[in-house]
């Protein structure tokens, strides 16, 4: 890492030290996090992250960090911010999501990466809601008469013959 960079880390952390909100919004309702992302600085969102800045904050257009990371092209952020539960699904004011802006922009690794994030969601909200319809079915007995296992007279050793 330079000293400059040094430098600027130390003026962020004594600016939050002294009070200064992780969160507060600067021009057009950026927030420092706003800006790391859309800079393309994963080190400084990650430590902004950490220190409580808002995922899903959005800016005066509506963007969140993710937005702005996607229209910088910026895989290491998004990663940082995806793992930081950012959330994938919030349209700007324009109703586009990060994945749209990715796309436009022509980030095309970036948007593969959303689109396989979000098929992955929908698969588990998926598997989620199929687990769910079954435990309401046994709780309500409507799995009842289904066939099953039972013990037949030709089982030995009073092992269940199965005849299905």
């Amino acid at each position: 890492m330079s000293k400059s960079c040094n430098k600027k880390l130390d003026c962020v952390s004594c600016l939050f030290e002294s009070g200064f909100a992780v969160n507060c919004g600067l021009d057009s309702g950026q927030s420092p996090a706003h800006r790391a992302a859309c800079g393309g600085q994963a080190f400084c969102l990650l430590w902004l992250l950490q220190t409580g800045a808002d995922a899903n904050q959005k800016d005066a257009s509506g963007e969140t960090p993710t937005h702005k990371a996607a229209r910088a092209g910026s895989a290491e952020c998004i990663s940082v911010l995806m793992a930081s539960d950012a959330k994938i699904d919030i349209c700007n004011n324009s109703g586009k999501t990060a994945e749209d802006i990715a796309w436009s922009c022509g980030f095309e690794e970036c948007a593969k990466f959303f689109n396989t994030h979000r098929r992955t969601q929908d698969l588990r909200n998926l598997s989620s809601l199929s687990s769910t319809i079954v435990e309401r079915q046994v709780l309500n007995g409507s799995l009842a008469g289904q066939k099953r296992g039972c013990t037949g007279s030709d089982a030995e050793d009073g092992k269940k013959s199965r005849d299905w």
